[in-house]
């Protein structure tokens, strides 16, 4: 077997990794560089900063629930490497109409742009998994996926930082740029011819409803499925809370908050290569409870910190002033294990998705999970902006609500355990 790293030698894997890695680049890098300049610049408020945060959140995931069972239908009946062009020579459209709104600083424009990623990574999402069992062999299924996963975490790391130290202007520039170099590297990629020929329905919300009941009738695929929408909705809540949290009770600047997401994108890296390493390529939930578990004692030792933050007076804090803070590295600690669990937890689930069905459903199989992924994670966002607005209710008290999440994410992989033993047993339909 080649081991994960050595896949990077592969042509037949390296391409997709460029190119998902500059993608991922190119949707934080921009949306934070958005929510940070709102946040910073033009709102004053934690309901104005968290209600805006949670609308590009919302808008960014709402063409996932419209458009993703076109998109594993389409993945599925042409050549996936071609598609693959074609959309990342979309993104080079997109990412020109999101720098003209950040030269003219006009946010609504900025919004148009983020729906356009939005559909951008709608249509590559299920291509991204879909193609790895065709080009891998079966024992490098789940060293592939977790380094896909590792790669998108470290690509969010680096675009979030880039867009909270970097100026609007050169973002703009920058923006353009990754998005022709995104472009160039998929057209490195081997053909996926498709192994099916579907006739498409172009009626998004029948496709959708019947895309759906087709998969999670298959009790391994429904349990991890929901897993992994319990897990994205985590994520969703997080990346709400985290700008307002940062500014309002960390008494932060914004490029703390970059620290924050970074250190989170990190940590589900290095949680996507430990969990490679201890399941030495086998596909299974064995770990996944404890890690969860895990991880929700993290998110419970964080919010107290948060709660017992003392009140901050005068300038918001820089990165280097946040860190001499006694506390500050107990923060980052509890963000790192929150997050190494979390990508622990969740890579495994990946796998069950591109192996429990024959390859030539994969896409859809993909695209059915980010359906129901993007309703919860549009449901959290929404939700937890209706939490904060709540009397009495602060920010940090906000992440009981992960911590409910992380349960519920406990129980979801309890399932999918057992049902490992049993994954032909027609009575175990959910």
């Amino acid at each position: 077997m080649i081991g994960a790293l050595g896949l990077m030698k592969e042509r037949r894997f390296l391409p997709l990794f460029v190119t998902q890695f500059l993608g991922a680049f190119n949707d934080n890098l921009f949306k934070n560089a958005m929510i940070f300049f709102a946040t910073y610049q033009i709102f004053n408020s934690v309901e104005e900063e968290t209600r805006f945060s949670a609308i590009a959140t919302g808008i960014f995931i709402l063409p996932f629930f419209l458009f993703s069972a076109l998109a594993g239908q389409l993945a599925d009946s042409y050549d996936k490497a071609r598609i693959m062009r074609i959309i990342k020579a979309a993104e080079v459209g997109i990412m020109l109409v999101g720098a003209a709104g950040i030269f003219i600083k006009s946010l609504p424009l900025m919004l148009v742009a983020l729906v356009g990623m939005g559909v951008h990574s709608t249509f590559f999402g299920p291509i991204k998994y879909a193609i790895i069992p065709q080009h891998m062999a079966e024992d490098e299924v789940l060293g592939a996926t977790g380094m896909v996963e590792a790669g998108t975490y470290i690509a969010i790391l680096c675009g979030t930082i880039a867009g909270g130290l970097i100026s609007p202007t050169f973002a703009a520039f920058a923006v353009i740029g990754v998005a022709c170099i995104g472009w160039l590297a998929s057209l490195k990629i081997p053909p996926a011819p498709p192994l099916t020929k579907l006739k498409i329905d172009y009626n998004i919300f029948r496709s959708s409803y019947r895309l759906i009941a087709a998969t999670m009738h298959i009790r391994r695929l429904y349990l991890a499925i929901i897993a992994i929408s319990v897990f994205w909705t985590i994520a969703a809540v997080l990346g709400v809370l985290f700008p307002p949290l940062v500014k309002n009770v960390f008494h932060a600047q914004k490029d703390v908050a970059s620290v924050f997401l970074g250190i989170f994108s990190v940590g589900i890296a290095i949680g996507s290569v430990i969990i490679n390493r201890l399941l030495k390529g086998e596909v299974s939930a064995k770990y996944a409870v404890a890690s969860v578990l895990a991880m929700a004692v993290f998110v419970i030792d964080f919010h107290f910190t948060a709660r017992f933050w003392p009140v901050g007076e005068g300038p918001l804090l820089d990165t280097a002033d946040f860190i001499a803070h006694p506390a500050a590295w107990h923060v980052l600690a509890d963000l790192a294990m929150i997050a190494i669990t979390g990508g622990m937890f969740v890579v495994p689930l990946y796998a069950f998705l591109t192996t429990t069905v024959e390859k030539s459903q994969t896409a859809r199989t993909v695209a059915a999970n980010n359906i129901v992924n993007s309703g919860a994670m549009v449901i959290g966002s929404v939700g937890i902006f209706g939490i904060t607005n709540i009397p009495g209710v602060s920010v940090a008290d906000c992440m009981w609500v992960v911590v409910a999440l992380c349960l519920a994410s406990a129980w979801c992989a309890w399932r999918l355990r057992q049902a490992e033993h049993a994954p032909h047993d027609p009575d175990l339909i959910p």
